[in-house]
C-alpha cells in the first residue's frame, strides 16, 4: 500500500474547499483517506485560508508517504521547514551515494 498526502475536494462547484489527506494512492481523488492533516479555502480571507497540522504532516512524510505536488506547493508556501527537511533529507541521501560510489 502506497500511501500519499493529496487534497480531496469538499464544497459546492465554484466554491470548492479542499482538505489535506493520507490515503492510499489507488483511492478515488474524492475517495475513503486514513487521516485529515490539513484543509485549504482559496476563498478564504488572509489568515483563515488554510490549516496544516504541520507535525502530523512530518509525521506521514517519516513514515513513507508520497506528496502530490500541488500539496508540496501548500506546504512549501504555508510551513516552509517540512520542506526543507524533506529537501536536506534528498541532499544527505544523494551524497552519500557518491560517497559510496567514489570508494569503488
Amino acid at each position: 500500500m502506497a500511501l500519499i498526502i493529496r487534497m480531496r475536494q469538499q464544497g459546492a462547484n465554484g466554491r470548492q474547499k479542499f482538505r489535506l489527506v493520507v490515503t492510499d494512492s489507488k483511492t478515488p481523488r474524492d475517495g475513503k483517506y486514513l487521516e485529515m492533516i490539513g484543509w485549504y479555502n482559496p476563498f478564504g480571507e488572509g489568515d483563515k485560508n488554510h490549516f496544516i497540522d504541520v507535525p502530523r504532516v512530518q509525521f506521514w512524510l517519516d513514515n513513507g508517504a508520497m506528496i502530490s505536488d500541488r500539496v508540496k506547493s501548500l506546504v512549501k508556501r504555508f510551513a516552509p521547514e517540512v520542506i526543507k527537511g524533506l529537501t536536506q533529507k534528498k541532499v544527505a541521501k544523494v551524497a552519500k551515494k557518491r560517497k559510496k560510489r567514489n570508494k569503488e
